[in-house]
């Protein structure tokens, strides 16, 4: 199912989230955008769900991404941004990402993931060496996760317009127990193609 290019998002979702719920084991809906750069692909989280995510509700949508960004052939490699890098503030948004990392290592995650760190950190090796040479991320990373939703619409938004030519997916809603989606007014024919192809592949795909 496709929705969302007539109405507000949070109405559509309170229909899916009554209608058709939650994944079993599953506790967070989020939303996560694809970006088709020229010389890059990234994956934003949540843009559209969680006001201020717990750190619980952070490591759960980052584990959720990551397993959506395997459905498309792409490794993910995971980042919790922040404003602070590793440990440089103790503000409560920098200590929920901190948090959130130990609790998806707790999971034994099977892809790179680290945090909390800056953009610059995130997207750029060279930088992560400087600033954590042990990291587990031995490239740059491809999946975002944001502190809140604010950090993650408006840095999707930014790339969208400014990053030049790039392909866009989504949103992908993360959680559903069945292959929903919920798009924006803003959704384009292109977008609305790329989205019936993502809920196709959800469909015929275990999850």
């Amino acid at each position: 199912m496709l929705c969302g290019t007539v109405g507000a998002y949070a109405d559509h979702l309170r229909y899916v989230r009554t209608v058709i719920g939650l994944r079993p084991g599953v506790h967070t809906f989020a939303a996560m955008q694809l970006l088709i750069l020229p010389n890059r692909q990234l994956f934003i989280c949540d843009t559209h769900v969680n006001p201020d995510p717990t750190a619980e509700q952070v490591a759960e949508m980052t584990l959720l991404a990551a397993e959506a960004a395997r459905r498309f052939g792409i490794a993910p490699r995971a980042a919790l941004l922040s404003h602070s890098n590793f440990g440089s503030s103790d503000l409560p948004s920098a200590v929920k990402m901190r948090d959130a990392l130990e609790i998806i290592r707790a999971h034994d995650p099977d892809f790179p993931v680290d945090g909390e760190m800056q953009a610059d950190t995130a997207l750029s090796h060279a930088v992560l060496e400087g600033s954590m040479p042990d990291s587990p991320l031995t490239a740059e990373a491809n999946l975002l996760v944001m502190p809140n939703v604010d950090a993650a619409n408006i840095t999707y938004n930014a790339l969208r317009v400014t990053a030049g030519g790039g392909i866009t997916i989504g949103a992908v809603l993360l959680g559903a127990a069945q292959p929903v989606h919920i798009m924006t007014p803003a959704a384009t024919v292109r977008r609305i193609v790329n989205m019936s192809a993502v809920a196709v592949v959800d469909a015929i795909s275990p999850t």
